[in-house]
């Protein structure tokens, strides 16, 4: 007699949404690198409210679409964290992940442009899944499983201002941070992560000064760096023009965030920002450029 433990668990009918907010690495620092030769960071990460989007949906077989603007620059084999993510999360908890499901994936982010595109995908897939499969898993475990998948990972299931030390997986939340008016742009370049690493001049730099030290989040910024920018800008010099343009436009700060290309300005209000967004959009039509605020 089969016993009910092994019965495949019931799936949760309703189609389950998840945003897949951009990652913006508001300061990173490199701090060292480990034997195995990932490097370790100090960074401040916050979302944004404008991402991806992710709807799973019970299926009668496992299926995976992408549509939006950067749809045609997402690959859907298995290299795709997506599926990667979803393969994990039924390898580990096969009885209640045995039934198919169909994974949509709306893609607003360019890709590898240092925002966690990916990595937030993966994430918000993780976060559905859960809830579409049932699946008895705690945070903390969660984030384990997803850390294979990539070292943003964990710090994409949180999606909220938090510091990430180590390779990405020691966070800590940094609670009260205030909402800011971004200006996202990209140069419509992706940037190979590995290359930004190789081009570091040094890989043992100071960690980041406490955030109670300043004044306001501003004046902390200006005491903070992103290690990455250096190299990143060496390897594609339109970043530097991308800089140069938010502050043109009235960004009170701007900065790389991530590996790159894509650079981010804050901006003193909405409205400011999405002067600044439409402005830059007009001066380079081929770029990417949108206003947002991060969430808190």
């Amino acid at each position: 007699m089969r016993k009910t433990d092994d019965k495949p668990v019931t799936l949760n009918s309703v189609p389950h949404a998840e945003l897949a907010p951009a990652k913006i690495n508001l300061a990173l620092h490199v701090t060292g690198r480990r034997a195995d030769g990932y490097h370790l960071l100090d960074s401040l990460v916050v979302f944004a409210e404008l991402g991806d989007r992710i709807t799973v949906t019970p299926s009668n077989e496992n299926r995976f679409h992408v549509d939006g603007p950067f749809a045609g620059d997402v690959p859907l084999d298995s290299g795709n964290l997506v599926l990667r993510a979803r393969d994990a999360l039924r390898a580990a908890y096969p009885r209640h992940a045995a039934q198919p499901v169909s994974i949509s994936l709306e893609k607003n982010l360019p890709v590898a442009s240092g925002i966690g595109g990916g990595s937030s995908d993966a994430a918000a897939t993780l976060r559905a899944l859960k809830r579409i499969w049932r699946v008895p898993i705690d945070t903390t475990a969660l984030a384990d499983l997803a850390l294979p998948l990539g070292a943003d990972l964990p710090m994409c299931l949180a999606g909220r201002p938090l510091l990430a030390r180590g390779i990405g997986e020691r966070l800590e939340a940094v609670e009260h941070f205030p909402a800011l008016h971004l200006v996202l742009v990209n140069p419509s370049l992706a940037v190979e992560t590995p290359s930004v690493f190789r081009a570091l001049a040094s890989r043992d730099n100071p960690a980041l000064v406490p955030l109670d030290t300043a004044d306001t989040v501003l004046d902390w910024l200006a005491a903070t760096r992103n290690d990455l920018e250096p190299p990143a800008t060496a390897i594609e010099p339109s970043i530097a023009e991308v800089l140069a343009a938010l502050r043109r436009s009235g960004a009170a700060f701007a900065r790389m965030s991530g590996s790159g290309a894509t650079c981010f300005g804050i901006f003193d209000s909405a409205a400011a920002a999405s002067r600044a967004a439409v402005a830059i959009s007009g001066e380079h039509p081929g770029w990417f450029s949108a206003a947002t605020v991060t969430r808190t």
